[in-house]
């Protein structure tokens, strides 16, 4: 291997106090092993990134600071080079996990050199905490995340009211009556209503903003606002309240009604209830019911292309919601919502 020298002034050089001093001052940690990967060199640095003092890790094994589940790599890895002279990695700037004093993970970024002293092959790594970045890094992606499904969400919803306000459209210019044109301004209003609904959530977290409403007048609304030809809904058969985040739910109920109507068929029925021990609602139509998929699941994904169920567990979720996807036992798609806060009105 090419060997270079440290370049320093003259009047340091050959002073082995001023490599100590660089050595225990540096904010990266260093360690130096054996081919047995016994620790024969470690800086005070260390300590900060994993906890250790120096002298607890000099003469242990370098697998004290290495997750069980890599161990093995890590020593077939030196193994090999020892006997090869190959490596099965790149060595600089190696992004791996360590592992810390108090057991916990720290992700670090390793550069490993091999070098020779007093005849004994030597490799040193030097250490960087990357945690911080790695936190950016998720904040990053989430927000990413964020963002993809902002737009997702104001896609997939904004239908429901489009295509009422076009059906009343139609409807307005076949017949010319007033009540069209009204019912395309509440469509248009909702439009505006979920845009402000989806920038709050895109603002101010992804908890919900709760308060007592009532559900029946939440499911009319929802109702109202989807294209249901002649579906019909069954409601709570009591005056019920629950502590949403109204536009939320709202969001949620109209997602299941538009589901229903499409499995269901045109002169489906939605029923809307409340679970026997009161301890949340359910919503059940009288169609094919959830596909195997999002039974087998529970959890319907986008990727499926279950969007609208997706939302419906986004919101239940930030409601601190429990949501069960199942099907009724005279058939059809039932959806339970449960520790829910509910209260007769």
């Amino acid at each position: 291997m090419d060997e270079r020298d440290v370049v320093v002034a003259e009047s340091l050089e050959g002073d082995p106090e001023f490599l100590r001093a660089l050595l225990a001052h540096t904010s990266e940690g260093m360690l130096t092993i054996d081919a047995d990967s016994t620790v024969l060199a470690v800086n005070p640095a260390i300590e900060r990134i994993l906890g250790y003092e120096p002298e607890e890790l000099l003469g242990s094994s370098k697998l004290t600071i290495i997750p069980e589940r890599l161990q093995d790599a890590h020593l077939e890895g030196i193994s090999q080079y020892v006997e090869t002279g190959e490596k099965h990695i790149d060595w600089t700037g190696v992004e791996l996990p360590a592992q810390h004093k108090d057991g916990h993970e720290v992700p670090v970024s390793v550069s490993l050199q091999e070098h020779e002293y007093d005849g004994r092959q030597l490799f040193t790594g030097i250490f960087t905490d990357i945690s911080e970045r790695k936190r950016r890094e998720k904040e990053l992606r989430e927000r990413n995340e964020d963002l993809e499904e902002f737009a997702s969400v104001l896609s997939h919803d904004l239908r429901n009211p489009l295509s009422v306000a076009q059906a009343q459209i139609s409807l307005a210019r076949e017949f010319g009556e007033e009540e069209y044109f009204e019912n395309v301004e509440d469509a248009l209003a909702r439009i505006d209503g979920l845009v402000d609904d989806l920038l709050a959530q895109a603002r101010e977290g992804r908890d919900a903003d709760v308060e007592p409403c009532s559900l029946q007048r939440v499911v009319e609304d929802a109702w109202g606002s989807v294209v249901t030809e002649d579906a019909s809904v069954v409601l709570p058969s009591r005056a019920w309240r629950v502590e949403a985040d109204e536009g939320r739910l709202r969001q949620a109920l109209e997602n299941l009604v538009r589901n229903a109507v499409e499995h269901a068929g045109a002169d489906g029925t939605v029923t809307v209830g409340v679970l026997d021990d009161e301890s949340g609602f359910f919503v059940a139509d009288d169609g094919p019911g959830f596909p195997t998929d999002v039974l087998r699941r529970g959890a319907p994904g986008p990727e499926e292309g279950h969007y609208g169920l997706h939302v419906v567990e986004r919101v239940a979720d930030a409601h601190g919601w429990t949501v069960r996807f199942t099907n009724g036992a005279d058939g059809g798609a039932r959806v339970e919502f449960r520790d829910v806060s509910l209260s007769r009105a």
